[in-house]
């Protein structure tokens, strides 16, 4: 098997960016005196999200974002800095002040990021994690007009077609889909011509204005376009069924036996911020997520709810890195 290779475009510049808000932020600045969890939070929360708006991480962290700012009667804003497979907005949380006032929307991109060569931030050392929120299926879907229904009919096409089938990465290079498109290609036979974006948004515009023929999704992201028609969903990436649409098979039920693949979103926090804040967050965001209207609207955009301790994040950062590891060195893949 040929060696493949993840280019990694505007690494570079992450780094330089990192080291300008590193000097910016204070990194590794003392919280405020005085503040503590009884207190917190007293002004305006910031949640980065690393991708750009539209996708299922905006989404969610939107959601994050009203119920907590009606819990805490303070303002909570969204900001989206996508770029370099999310790795410019990690970045910039993992050099932000301590003090729980910058989260992160994190997700299965700080594993990845770890095993790129070149990085701005070290997930397991800068950040810390405050839940795991939801844990959600990759989505095959294509445009009505491809002319294929089925999975079967959608790997056939590529094996007709090696390299002009278009599909979209929502995740850019080096992303939790790229990976799995990579082994997807490897298993169907055939390779499909990858089209890099900095998230779900965009790259929805695109399959549906008919730019690109089809994209691998967070379900969520997906599952109206395709309840309306304007979608066609093939299979999802894990072993179980979404309830959200439970018609649509897995890929192990497709014809590719031991194919999983599971991504996960929460938030995170820069390492050093105080364990009393570090609760006192995890402990609402966790109160927000399980109230029955918030997880309901969650799960029917297929969504399943987490809602862990925040050790869990940090343990799940690990394992993944660890299996995406093996797998990578399986493929064939190094990330840059």
């Amino acid at each position: 098997m040929n060696r493949k290779t993840f280019l990694k475009s505007g690494l570079g510049a992450v780094l330089a960016v990192a080291a300008g808000l590193a000097l910016w932020s204070g990194s590794g600045a003392a919280p405020v005196p005085g503040e503590d969890a009884a207190r917190f939070p007293n002004r305006p929360v910031k949640i980065i999200v690393p991708v750009s708006a539209g996708g299922s991480a905006d989404k969610l962290a939107r959601t994050i974002a009203l119920r907590l700012g009606e819990k805490w009667q303070q303002s909570v804003v969204v900001e989206n800095q996508p770029g370099a497979s999310s790795a410019i907005g990690n970045a910039a949380v993992a050099h932000a002040r301590p003090d729980g006032y910058t989260l992160l929307l994190s997700g299965d991109s700080l594993s990845l990021n770890a095993l790129q060569s070149s990085r701005g931030y070290d997930p397991q050392r800068d950040l810390t994690g405050v839940t795991k929120a939801v844990t959600n299926p990759q989505l095959l879907v294509v445009r009505p007009g491809l002319g294929v229904k089925t999975f079967e009919e959608f790997a056939e096409l590529v094996r007709k077609r090696p390299g002009e089938v278009t599909l979209a990465l929502p995740g850019g290079t080096g992303s939790l889909q790229h990976l799995a498109v990579e082994l997807l290609n490897e298993r169907i036979g055939a390779r499909t011509n990858q089209i890099p974006y900095p998230g779900g948004g965009p790259a929805s515009l695109d399959l549906l204005g008919g730019h690109v023929d089809a994209m691998l999704i967070t379900l969520a992201a997906a599952t109206e376009n395709v309840r309306t028609g304007k979608l066609i969903a093939l299979a999802v990436t894990t072993r179980y069924r979404s309830k959200a649409l439970p018609d649509v098979p897995t890929l192990q039920e497709a014809g590719l036996p031991g194919y999983e693949v599971e991504s996960w979103q929460g938030l995170s926090a820069p390492a050093g911020t105080p364990r009393p804040v570090i609760d006192r967050i995890n402990r609402d965001v966790v109160a927000v997520l399980r109230e029955p209207e918030t997880a309901t609207l969650l799960e029917n955009l297929g969504f399943t709810l987490a809602a862990t301790p925040a050790q869990d994040v940090d343990r799940t950062v690990a394992e993944d890195i660890a299996t995406y590891r093996r797998v990578l060195a399986g493929a064939g893949v190094a990330l840059k």
